[in-house]
């Protein structure tokens, strides 16, 4: 209200005494981190990058015109497309490497940028200048400011020398000089002017390409051009990023580098810094363990790292899930076969899981692998884990139906086929555990079908057994966080007090009318209290407001028993 009136008139005055609406926060943006093709554009090795397309992937984590897939059969290509094809929309990806750790490294020739002609044949091949120090000499790596870029841009012959005659000509210029541009980060670093592709061309006249380049601080440049005259070798003008060469861990580091650190949102601790990603999957996990290059000890860390992260959101309500993967089983010492997931029965998955022996209600696991087309492998069948298809099946299902409904009794999109097809008195040993199967009901003819939905919480503990309670209790804590904000600061009295019950309430009351809650009406569905109860005059002395909220989630129905029996009528 105002605080004087002096001159008589009237006065209008805008008063705020409704309750403000709230919005329900998406949960449906998925974090993954593993192995890429490459990494370009706008992407940075090790920090996530947002994707919301298959060819936006193709764009960032691939190489011009390629597949998107590797020819080392790294499972996050696999992993981001079946959350696409099953539904997912907007994700986040981060890059660990292009190589595996340990790997050779690749020959120069197929690093760095190859120029073109106008003609498109070959013309210059540049690369990242090594510097002097260390075996071998260290890679002059981009800064996070930008990548080395190289710009081809019109030039001209040199200038006459200030000492000429003058009647001395110009020299001709037939169009074959160029000036090449050093750039990082919009800045330019270094300028070659009056190049040629002669090497012979008289020094008067111009400075041949090569030569000059020697003394570049940042890039080194060979000829690869074909014969022909100078203008006809003349790389096109245009902008280029001179490709660095992969970054390959050596596999004491690579646990480092997959961990990551929060601070520089690396790695898989940097996913976490996103606020929107609500689920996390890191499905080269598996790829590191089937080479050998993390043991089983190795793994249970990460995964128990990735867990731990999604249970502690401070200081906001702990909302994101992690879908594990189940480690194929290695082979005994005196066989000689590949670690594949074709080997794993559900009794291996089972001890697996005692094993690992970490419960919480904010993981999952689905078993068993599942096969899908390989393009680097003439579209032939290879086994990946299902982490990446499932999650897109959650975000189909919130899609669909609602974060209320279970992500289960779905056809997993892009699968062929899976590595072993559970009965059902395998999974009545599997399904207790937390352990979600996917199986084949080819005798119902219904196809692959996702049958479970279960968190990996402790098996007594029923309250929190199914994913989409898990999630639906997280959405709601984080919607009514995110949207009572306007609260803080404001008087701390009983018309407060009636607002916050009025926002919470509406919010809870459609998610009733959608069928997230159940109950006959609003009051058996849920309740909102703030009073003089919970609010008493020494809590609001320390400038405390208590606001207690129950709901009554709707769970699914696992287990559908009809009860028949005869009946007479006359009886």
């Amino acid at each position: 209200m105002a605080l004087d009136y002096f001159a008589p008139g009237v006065y209008v005055e805008e008063v705020d005494r409704g309750s403000r609406p709230i919005e329900g926060v998406s949960m449906s943006v998925a974090g993954f981190i593993g192995f890429s093709e490459d990494v370009r554009g706008d992407a940075e090795l090790f920090k996530p990058m947002m994707i919301t397309t298959w060819d936006q992937y193709r764009e960032y984590f691939a190489k011009p015109g390629s597949d998107g897939f590797t020819d080392f059969d790294a499972y996050l290509p696999f992993a981001v497309q079946g959350w696409f094809l099953n539904g997912g929309g907007r994700c986040w990806v981060t890059s660990i490497g292009t190589k595996l750790p340990g790997s050779e490294a690749p020959p120069a020739e197929e690093t760095g940028i190859r120029m073109l002609t106008s003609g498109k044949r070959p013309s210059l091949h540049f690369n990242l200048k090594s510097s002097d120090t260390g075996e071998g000499g260290a890679l002059a790596l981009p800064s996070e400011d930008g990548r080395i870029q190289v710009a081809i841009v019109e030039s001209e012959p040199k200038p006459l020398p200030e000492d000429a005659p003058e009647d001395a000509e110009l020299p001709l210029n037939t169009g074959e000089f160029f000036t090449i541009v050093v750039s990082q980060g919009g800045q330019e670093l270094e300028k070659y002017e009056h190049l040629t592709m002669n090497p012979e061309v008289d020094t008067q006249v111009a400075e041949y390409v090569v030569t000059a380049v020697e003394a570049s601080q940042w890039i080194t440049v060979e000829n690869i051009s074909q014969t022909g005259q100078p203008l006809s070798r003349r790389p096109a003008n245009g902008l280029y990023e001179v490709v660095p060469p992969p970054y390959i861990a050596s596999p004491d580091r690579f646990p480092r580098d997959l961990q990551g650190q929060r601070d520089d949102r690396t790695g898989t601790q940097g996913i976490f810094e996103i606020d929107e990603v609500a689920m996390v999957a890191c499905p080269d996990l598996m790829r590191v363990y089937q080479d050998g290059l993390m043991d089983l000890e190795q793994v249970h860390g990460v995964m128990e790292m990735m867990i731990s992260l999604c249970e502690n959101s401070f200081p906001g309500p702990a909302y994101r899930m992690v879908v594990l993967d189940a480690p194929p089983v290695k082979p005994g010492k005196n066989e000689n076969r590949a670690v594949s997931p074709e080997q794993q029965k559900p009794q291996d998955v089972a001890k697996w899981l005692n094993e690992f022996n970490r419960r919480s209600m904010f993981g999952a696991i689905y078993y068993p692998w599942i096969k899908v087309a390989n393009p680097r492998n003439a579209g032939r069948p290879m086994l990946v884990p299902p982490c990446g298809h499932m999650m897109g099946i959650w975000c189909r299902t919130d899609e669909s139906r609602g974060i209320f409904k279970a992500p289960a009794n779905e056809t997993p999109r892009g699968v062929t086929g899976l590595a072993y097809e559970t009965n059902m008195r395998e999974q009545e040993l599997l399904n207790p555990k937390g352990i979600n199967c996917i199986r084949n009901f080819a005798n119902y003819n219904r196809g692959l079908k996702v049958w479970g939905a279960r968190t990996l919480v402790e098996p007594d503990n029923i309250q929190w057994r199914y994913i989409s309670v898990r999630r639906l209790i997280s959405y709601i804590e984080k919607s009514i966080e995110i949207g009572t904000q306007w609260v803080v600061f404001e008087p701390n009295d009983m018309d407060l007090w009636e607002r916050v019950k009025r926002t919470v309430g509406n919010f809870l009351e459609r998610l009733w009318r959608d069928g997230a809650l159940f109950g006959a009406s609003p009051a058996e569905a849920f309740y909102v209290k703030c009073d003089g109860t919970i609010n008493t005059p020494e809590t609001m002395m320390m400038g405390r407001l208590y606001v207690e909220v129950g709901v009554c989630p709707v769970r699914p129905a696992e287990f559908v028993i009809f009860r028949i029996s005869q009946w007479a009528p006359n009886q």
